[in-house]
């Protein structure tokens, strides 16, 4: 159960993490996309558009300094582009909600623009996290180190530890 239970702590270290910057970014996002919607006349999607790429800056910068710090750096070319893909894909389930209901239900006003601006967030974070954490943000690949006395413990497992 040790190996088990210390793989689920650090998923939900890693999960906690993911959702205090993501919590962050979605008072971005929602913010940016309100502060657009007074200031502005731009319709209810362009404003999101715009909502929504100002919080993929900011979530990229708090997940690579500090959700997956701890993660293979060696490949930012490669990390950045699979992160603007993922995220593109992303944005267009986020919008692709509130277009529905804005232009296919007619939903639109304020209160029905923010809820469906907010479950489209969370239908994406969902898609992001998955993709995020499987192609963007690889682990760095496990080494196994022998033990003193014959390399197992009294278990028969092997201690392992991430290659720094």
């Amino acid at each position: 159960m040790g190996q088990g239970s210390s793989g689920l702590r650090r998923l939900f270290r890693e999960v906690a993490k993911f959702g205090a910057v993501g919590g962050a970014g979605v008072l971005v996002n929602l913010g940016v996309f309100n502060l657009v919607r007074q200031a502005t006349d731009l319709q209810v999607v362009r404003a999101s558009v715009i909502a929504t790429v100002v919080a993929i800056v900011f979530n990229y910068v708090g997940f690579r300094y500090f959700t997956y710090r701890d993660r293979d750096k060696s490949r930012r070319t490669r990390e950045m582009s699979l992160f603007l893909l993922f995220s593109a894909i992303g944005l267009v389930i986020e919008n692709g909600l509130l277009y529905t209901a804005t232009y296919g239900f007619g939903w639109d006003s304020s209160l029905q623009s923010n809820i469906f601006k907010f479950l489209g967030i969370g239908i994406a974070t969902l898609f992001r996290f998955w993709s995020y954490r499987t192609w963007v943000f690889r682990a760095l690949p496990v080494r196994e180190e022998p033990v003193a006395g014959g390399g197992a413990t009294a278990g028969g497992e092997r201690l392992r530890q991430r290659v720094p």
